[in-house]
């Protein structure tokens, strides 16, 4: 059987998130396996390295297949964004070792949140960026930052509640710089719980506005309890940017 692995670019405005759901196709998920299955002849699930939400956009998320068939690589990946919808692109396909797995095998993935820091909204990103026209102190969201950094329970920043789920993660660095007009909040982490990102960028939101003080992100982490967050950034503002593996970064 082979296997291999595609590097996929999406805009997620109008999709319910990346997994397959039962409720149609809406999805990015199953727009890929569909035109999959529709090329190979025969029904092909992918397997990704992590969801992304409902309006959340990815430039490097990753996925894996398998098939019988030996794939011309350039050929195919030119028919699979032909029928893949404009919105979705499949950056890069390659063949790799039967064991890989885009999920089990990730090692740490990066996110952006892009923060548009302009007096007015620019209609031509509205889909793409958080729009916050108001100064925000980034001195006091990279003290708070700094709080957050490290191996955690994330109780406080997660929608997920299961108890037999760890809300523990590592998040190696969580970066907030200029670029261009934006103000993009970077995190790379080891994995991150549903709605993690959003709610770690909603609170920073608030501490930039001085509307919390930059010790109450360790007061939120601590607490472990996920009604201390008030503010959960919108999904439309946020990026999946890569997912690295032990021997390659993709």
């Amino acid at each position: 059987m082979n296997n291999y692995k595609m590097i996929i670019a999406y805009d997620g405005s109008r999709y319910k998130g990346w997994q397959r759901l039962g409720d149609g196709e809406n999805n990015i998920q199953g727009k890929i396996e569909t035109v999959l299955s529709r090329l190979l002849k025969v029904e092909t699930q992918i397997i990704g390295s992590g969801r992304t939400d409902a309006g959340v956009h990815a430039r490097g998320q990753v996925a894996n297949f398998h098939c019988k068939k030996n794939i011309e690589i350039q050929v195919f990946l030119g028919e699979v964004n032909h029928y893949l919808p404009e919105d979705i692109s499949v950056l890069s396909l390659e063949k790799v070792d039967e064991a890989f797995h885009a999920r089990f095998n990730a090692v740490s993935k990066t996110y952006r949140y892009y923060i548009l820091q302009k007096p007015m909204h620019d209609p031509f990103v509205r889909k793409y960026s958080l729009h916050v026209p108001e100064f925000l102190d980034v001195e006091a969201m990279e003290e708070a930052a700094t709080l957050v950094v490290g191996e955690y329970d994330f109780t406080t920043f997660t929608n997920a509640k299961s108890k037999k789920k760890s809300m523990v993660r590592r998040l190696d660095r969580l970066e907030i710089f200029p670029e261009d007009d934006y103000l993009v909040l970077e995190f790379e982490g080891n994995g991150f719980l549903h709605n993690m990102v959003r709610r770690l960028s909603g609170t920073l939101i608030q501490i930039g506005l001085n509307q919390l003080k930059a010790k109450d992100m360790k007061k939120f982490l601590d607490a472990k309890d996920r009604q201390k967050v008030t503010y959960i950034a919108e999904s439309k503002g946020l990026f999946l940017e890569s997912v690295s593996y032990e021997d390659m970064k993709v």
